[in-house]
Order: structure tokens, then sequence, then C-alpha cells
């Protein structure tokens, strides 16, 4: 699968002067099911064409829009690898596309930019976490999600305290430390007993450093949960190590070395589970508290206005809520419409993205727990 971070994301949805396409589908790992990606994708294609001509483009111009995803219909390679889900975006001559661990519902966007409301659950209440599976002999990162699990390659992370040895010289130092001269200046053997224990929680300390240092590279513009799965002894050793500030209190304690990803992300979503809750929680438990004080804004149109002028502290936008209208940028008039249109955008996707692109953190939560019986509610900055 690919990796898809928040920053990431933040430069998709800063995609724009379009026509820009968005398309999702599921995507199927095993059987008969895993050869209709590819049929999936260039039917989605044909829909995106009618779609950009309907808009005023030239066929040829619209085929030519779309080729590179027309291509990676055809590039085998790409679809022996599948996730759970495909997203492909396509803006000018810029296109990305992600196999992601979550399936999406197959649906086709276009419009002036990209479309991104269907990625939240990914980076919001219930969506991605990490595991690092930790102990002497490995050490895995693993990625979960709503709809499955993936390893995530961390460049230059040591694999094991072997590997570590390799590449560091902790291991010269802590023999130099027990091979210190003593007061006639001869040498004395290895230490034993408390000094023998010492000096290997300082060899561990210098490897889960190491792996700490790679991790805090791989992570840099990432929010999602860290649950650590080792052997109790080795929890806080590695808590001492780590710089990420996501990384959660709790774990899964015991050798994870012959336990399956699956497995590991399985036992991880117990953790993680009470604090996606909690977060969510907190946003709507905040908006309640605020609303009506002039700190919240609630309806479509106000939502839309605050986030395009950077004062959306927190959004809770409804998943899978849609609605269609234009947004001016220049002005922040907001115009409804009853029915898509050729010209239409999704205001809630403009109200998460521009949220997004201005620091503010969006929840993709039910429908039916957003407060003020609206698809949208904002906690405002200012």
């Amino acid at each position: 699968m690919d990796s898809l971070s928040r920053e990431t994301l933040r430069t998709i949805a800063a995609e724009d002067g379009g026509p820009c396409v968005s398309m999702y589908l599921p995507m199927n790992r095993t059987g008969a099911a895993a050869q209709e990606g590819p049929i999936r994708l260039r039917n989605l294609l044909r829909t995106a064409e009618e779609r950009l001509v309907a808009r005023g483009m030239r066929a040829p111009e619209a085929r030519a829009l779309l080729a590179p995803a027309d291509r990676l219909a055809g590039d085998s390679d790409f679809w022996r690898r599948p996730g759970d889900g495909l997203a492909v975006f396509i803006c000018g001559d810029r296109q990305h596309a992600f196999r992601l661990p979550q399936s999406f519902d197959e649906v086709v966007y276009v419009g002036d930019r990209t479309h991104i409301t269907p990625l939240l659950p990914l980076f919001t209440g219930g969506g991605r976490f990490f595991v690092l599976a930790l102990s002497q002999n490995q050490v895995r990162l693993l990625q979960g999600a709503r709809e499955g699990v993936s390893v995530v390659a961390v460049d230059g992370m040591p694999t094991s305290l072997a590997d570590a040895l390799k590449y560091d010289d902790f291991e010269k130092q802590s023999q130099l430390r027990s091979l210190g001269g003593g007061a006639s200046g001869g040498l004395r053997g290895p230490t034993v007993g408390h000094g023998h224990e010492r000096d290997e929680k300082d060899r561990l300390l210098r490897f889960f450093q190491l792996v700490n240092r790679s991790l805090h590279d791989r992570l840099r513009d990432e929010t999602a949960p860290l649950v650590l799965a080792a052997v109790d002894y080795l929890m806080p050793i590695y808590r001492d190590a780590n710089t990420y500030p996501h990384l959660l209190a709790d774990g899964v304690v015991g050798n994870p070395d012959d336990a399956s990803p699956e497995d590991l992300c399985l036992r991880a979503r117990a953790v993680v589970a009470p604090y996606f809750q909690q977060a969510q929680a907190d946003a709507v438990a905040r908006y309640r508290a605020q609303a009506g004080t002039g700190g919240t804004a609630s309806g479509v149109e106000a939502v839309v206005a605050a986030a395009a002028t950077g004062r959306i502290d927190t959004l809770l936008v409804g998943v899978g809520e849609h609605r269609w209208g234009s947004f001016d940028p220049g002005t922040l008039a907001v115009e409804r419409h009853a029915a898509p249109r050729p010209d239409s955008v999704d205001l809630l996707d403009v109200a998460a993205a521009e949220t997004l692109l201005r620091g503010g953190s969006v929840y993709g939560v039910p429908a039916d727990d957003i407060p003020a019986d609206s698809a949208a509610v904002a906690l405002l900055r200012y």
C-alpha cells in the first residue's frame, strides 16, 4: 500500500486551478474480485470524461487529461499490490494515486479543486494508527485503519539490535566502560551484577534512540496515535528514547516477534479506541459548551466562510454528507444548489480542505453525532 501523510493530504487539498478529477473506488485483495479494479477505474474514467465535456472541455482534451489514470488501469504491476481502496487525483499536469487501507464507494468528482472528504476517516476518529512492534530481534512499524493493515517502510531504521550494532559505535563505548582502568591503571574484567544490567539497559536505550530517530523523520507530519508492542521490561526504556508526541501510555504487552501484523493491529485497536472516542467526544463537548457564545459556527454558509478565512480551530463534518453549491473565495459568497450541477462543488469538502490548509483539525464523524442539526459545525479561533 501507499503512504498518505497529513502533509500529503494538505498538498492534495491545495490542488486547484482545475478542472480537477478525484476518483475513489474499492479494491479487492483476493479472488476474482481482485480483477475488477482496472474495470472499475475505466468506468470512472468514462464518467469523468463525460463530466469534463459537460463543463465545456473538448473530448480529446478530456482524454488527454485522464491519460495517466488510463495508463494506471493497464499497469498490471500496480494491481498486484492492492490496498482496500484506491484514490486517484488529476489536476492539470499533476497526478496522485494511493492504494490505501480503507475501502471507498465507487465515485468520481470533477471540479475546480480536488475532493478530499472521503479520506478524512484515515486521519480522524476511528481512523489511522501506528504500531511499533519492538524486540531485540525485530523492529516493525505497522499502520492500521478501519479497513486494513499495512507494514510501513522506514528509511534507515535498524531492524534489530544486531543490525544497529553494525552501524553505530555504542557497542564499543559500552565495552570501554566495562573494561575501564582502575586506580592502578590496569585493565579489569567485565562488570557483573548491577553494572552489567546498567550496561545492558544503556545498549537498549541507544538502540531505541536509533529507532526513534528514524521514526521521527518518517512520522514528522503525523498526528495519528502510536501504540508500542513489546515485552513489559522494554516499554519504559523505549519511552525514555521516544520523541513522538502521540505515543500512547498503554501498549500491547508481550513478545511481538511471532505475531502477524493483523493480530498486532487487532490488539492495538483496543488501545486506540478510547483515544479516538475521547478526542471526538471532547470536540463535540467543546462545541456544545461554547455554542451561542460567538465561539462557534454552524450551517454550511457560516462554516465555509469561517474556514476560508482561517478562523476554524476544529471542524466536525458528517461522513458521507454532501452539500452542493458554489463558493467565491474573493467575496466569501456561498450559493446552495438543490442538486449537483456541472459547476457545483461540495461545500462541506471546501470547508474541510480550507480548514486543513490553515492548520485546523477536521473530524469526519457520523452525521447523527454532529450537534445543531447541521452537516458541519466548527469551533472558532476568534
